[in-house]
């Protein structure tokens, strides 16, 4: 194994020069009993482990390969600072970590962080001594508490079902950077297409000039200056050239900020979503949403990618099968993944991780609201996102049903964080406030789900809604079955070892001929604005997948192109 993992800068949209990566060999120790700290772990010179960061201890790729639930892990590096790099401040980032954990320099706690699949900055330039100084990291796990958002990690010791390997710890890249005393802590896009300019909102630390310019391909084409005094400052840039993001054209614009000694590169897309009728719309156009729904599990690294090439191989098999964009299911997908969805024009909805949390109280509320508002600020600058679902089937508790003020606040929480993408409140169950209504309908028998939306489609009644009894579609909302399919394929495997929807196809021609039933269902409904399939690929005991888990192609992918990118009957009526 290479000794620097994922060795690519984890954050595109704030890239510094002086920056270090601290993925590869950590020293380790698992805390079964959640003693560490009594035990002063922080002052240890060495752990009795080695694991390979950024890969979580389950994963082979980190080395452990350890299956069982572990209620808290330590992390201990060495790092080496120099006079010149304790100069400025020195800020420590966290791609992710699941789920609570204690950051420790030299034995001295320097700051926490909660919540597995937010990213989160300590500054620990206080701590830090010139030469080599001791980074300790504790972290805390309980998925099986109900209080944090667990995703589609089991909580039973065995995969089953659709939950898979569970995540603990470490799971994204580490990284150390050296900036200024004065510098730039967050800047947020929003561009204007009729206007053809881009306002840029920026938080500083301190105060000074902050200078902002825009390229394309090379050639600049705009800037502008702000004196910041207050630690926050708004500018507009119009620009000289007009060049859209569209699905399948990521055409993105450079953008270089200082502030002070402080130099930043970044980048945006000219996009803006907008919702008429029964359509939404990209840049004012109609575009079917041809979605599949993409879990982000990996063989070997489980929640992480074992390399940046990885990323970009998913999205382009998604695409080689016809698909324009993704959900991306129940976790919060790394902004490198984003970033590859940026470049290569690929929509994708945001989504958290919410399964595992008791949403029949405010109590399970806690664990949900603050780091889903850190996920919105985080990725507020992708233009591939085109729309937020921060819950994703929101089934009941025991008996206890859903908190549904829960969903309403979180909806409102999401729109006053982000105003310029529309919000599905919970895909699928139970909706209570959202922009967009969707269900989901593993209906396998193609006339039967060719039923439950004709009456719809021609404006003479309602759709089928499994749920129509806690939750009402609202006359011309936007309309969509964001997951159905989900077609069994598993030829090769015995049937109680794998878990699909439904009965599964006995040839290749019969999966196409149910796959084009169901599609063409969607694709001929003009009041649809868009599809999601379930799924891109298999994981672990799932076998939904277009693709094998280790992502080889199950069908003739060319086939499914065909199928798929076909002109729907929404967009024949709109262009």
């Amino acid at each position: 194994m290479n000794d620097i993992p994922r060795p690519e800068h984890p954050q595109p949209q704030m890239e510094r020069e002086h920056w270090q990566n601290l993925n590869g060999e950590w020293e380790f120790a698992i805390d079964f009993g959640k003693s560490g700290v009594d035990r002063r772990y922080y002052d240890r010179e060495h752990l009795e482990e080695k694991i390979f960061v950024p890969f979580c201890p389950e994963s082979e790729l980190s080395g452990i390969g350890y299956k069982d639930f572990m209620p808290a892990l330590w992390y201990q590096k060495n790092i080496g600072i120099t006079e010149e790099e304790l100069s400025g401040r020195v800020l420590l980032h966290f791609g992710a970590v699941d789920y609570e954990c204690i950051i420790y320099v030299n034995g001295v706690s320097c700051g926490t962080h909660k919540g597995g699949y937010a990213s989160f900055t300590v500054d620990i330039t206080d701590e830090l001594e010139r030469g080599e100084n001791r980074l300790t990291v504790a972290v805390s796990d309980d998925l099986r508490s109900g209080l944090q958002p667990k995703g589609k990690q089991s909580g039973l010791f065995y995969s089953h079902g659709c939950d898979y390997t569970r995540t603990t710890g470490i799971w994204q890249t580490v990284w150390l950077e050296f900036v200024p005393e004065s510098y730039i802590k967050n800047v947020r896009y929003f561009p204007n297409i009729s206007d053809g300019s881009v306002t840029i909102q920026a938080d500083t630390c301190g105060a000074g000039m902050l200078t902002a310019k825009a390229f394309y391909k090379g050639k600049l084409c705009g800037e502008s200056k702000s004196e910041v005094s207050s630690g926050q400052t708004s500018m507009l840039i119009k620009l000289s050239e007009i060049h859209l993001w569209e699905p399948g054209d990521g055409k993105l614009y450079d953008m270089e900020l200082q502030f002070e000694n402080d130099k930043v590169k970044s980048y945006f897309g000219l996009r803006e979503i907008t919702i008429n009728g029964y359509s939404v719309e990209i840049n004012g156009k109609s575009v079917f949403q041809r979605l599949v729904l993409d879990q982000g599990f990996y063989p070997d690294g489980i929640y992480t990618a074992p390399s940046d090439e990885a990323l970009i191989r998913d999205i382009r098999l998604s695409m080689e099968a016809g698909f324009n964009g993704a959900r991306l299911h129940e976790k919060v997908f790394e902004p490198r993944f984003l970033y590859h969805c940026d470049q290569m024009g690929y929509m994708v909805w945001g989504e958290m991780a919410n399964w595992g949390l008791d949403l029949s109280s405010y109590r399970g509320y806690e664990g949900f609201i603050p780091e889903w508002m850190e996920v919105l600020q985080r990725d507020f600058n992708h233009p591939a996102i085109i729309g937020w679902c921060p819950f994703n089937e929101t089934w009941d508790t025991g008996r206890r049903k859903q908190v549904d003020g829960i969903l309403a606040l979180t909806y409102q929480v999401t729109k006053a964080c982000d105003p310029t993408r529309p919000c599905i409140d919970t895909s699928g169950n139970f909706h209570v406030i959202t922009d967009i209504y969707d269900v989901h309908d593993y209906e396998q028998d193609v006339d039967k789900f060719r039923e439950h939306y004709e009456k719809f489609k021609n404006g003479t009644g309602a759709f089928r809604d499994e749920h129509g009894d806690r939750q009402h579609y609202t006359k011309g909302l936007p309309m969509f079955v964001s997951e159905y399919g989900g077609i069994k394929w598993a030829p090769e495997a015995k049937e109680n070892n794998a878990w699909g929807y439904g009965e599964g196809p006995k040839s290749e021609e019969e999966f196409l001929e149910r796959y084009q039933g169901l599609t063409d269902v969607l694709l001929d409904n003009p009041k649809m604005f868009g599809f999601c399939y379930t799924q891109l690929t298999d994981v672990e005991q799932e076998v939904n997948g277009i693709y094998y888990y280790n992502r080889e192609p199950k069908f003739d992918t060319k086939k499914l192109y065909k199928i798929n990118s076909r002109k729907a009957a929404i967009e024949k009526q709109d262009n």
